[in-house]
């Protein structure tokens, strides 16, 4: 009876030494470390202010009703019930569109980086750097002038470029408005968004592309190696898996986060029949058009739920053991 009594006064006792001793050692390592705590408050003052807080507004506002003007009213998940059950143009448009213009352009545009970086890396070192500065160009320039390119390539009239090629080969009859027909719009986007694809993701392939130990090569070719394709799949790829893991990850971000391709090619807020409405775009809609704060907040932290969970998969496929 004695001993029931006192154990959980003494196992309470124990942790509460034990949480001590680890405060202790905490503050202990913390005014070890004091020096390199400085330089790393610059990027950790930046990190709270423009990631954490916004983060952490956004997941309170996803809870409210606010419209920007008014009080803040509290109406708990009603904003997220509403989003899966009674919100059609996000079930049938938004959220379909974002995942047709993901599977495609994110896997697309990743093969597609990693597929040019190889090329690129066989070519000698002397033009090695001019056509990677020709691929990574289109990321360079904002997305403005690179809309107003693809506008005058795919204008509606006779004189757009591919209007005029595809008259000039009879091809088509009369000329085809592409950014205005909904059944035009997202290949287009698709198109112009594969070949914006080619950004940070490509230059960090390429650069481990030249950090691969050229003695694996010798290895694998003692070993039975004998084209270049198994040389890729056997060497190249495992000896690069952090890189590729990072592209992946800037693949993911870049392609969840798109929606400003539409307006931009467009000229609209909201796209015909909502023909190239992504998330980002039903966001756009309800925070500036609508003023529906607190909605837009849950759509956002939805879609910040979709991209962790999304970087969780490439770090299965890519990362190490210590990273899962």
């Amino acid at each position: 009876m004695t001993n029931t009594e006192l154990t959980p006064g003494i196992a309470k006792v124990g942790r509460s030494v034990q949480w001590r001793t680890k405060l202790a050692r905490f503050f202990a390592d913390m005014k070890r470390d004091m020096f390199c705590y400085l330089f790393l408050a610059p990027f950790l003052v930046c990190f709270m202010i423009f990631i954490v807080i916004p983060v952490v507004m956004a997941a309170t506002l996803g809870f409210t009703s606010y419209d920007g003007f008014g009080s803040l009213r509290f109406i708990g998940f009603n904003n997220y019930i509403t989003l899966f059950t009674q919100d059609i143009i996000f079930l049938t448009k938004a959220l379909p569109n974002t995942f047709l213009f993901a599977i495609i352009v994110g896997p697309g545009g990743y093969l597609l980086a990693f597929l040019f970086a190889w090329l690129i890396h066989q070519l000698p070192i002397k033009i090695r750097d001019y056509y990677t500065l020709a691929f990574y160009a289109p990321s360079m320039a904002g997305a403005v002038a690179l809309s107003v390119v693809w506008i005058a390539a795919f204008s509606g009239d006779r004189v757009g470029y591919v209007n005029n090629f595809l008259l000039d080969m009879g091809w088509i009859n009369g000329p085809i408005v592409w950014l205005q027909k909904p059944e035009y719009l997202m290949k287009v986007m698709i198109i112009v968004s594969l070949w914006m694809s080619f950004s940070v993701g490509f230059l960090a392939m390429l650069a481990g592309l030249q950090t691969v130990n050229r003695e694996l090569y010798e290895a694998g070719r003692i070993d039975g190696i004998s084209n270049r394709l198994q040389e890729m799949f056997y060497i190249t790829l495992p000896s690069m898996k952090p890189q590729m893991l990072f592209s992946a990850v800037m693949t993911i971000v870049t392609t969840l986060k798109a929606g400003s391709i539409a307006t931009q090619l467009t000229g609209l807020p909201v796209t015909p029949q909502y023909a190239g409405h992504l998330v980002v775009n039903h966001i756009d809609d309800y925070a500036f058009i609508r003023f529906e704060l607190g909605y837009a907040s849950a759509i956002s932290v939805m879609l910040l739920l979709v991209s962790y969970f999304a970087m969780r998969f490439s770090y299965r496929l890519f990362g190490s053991k210590e990273e899962l």
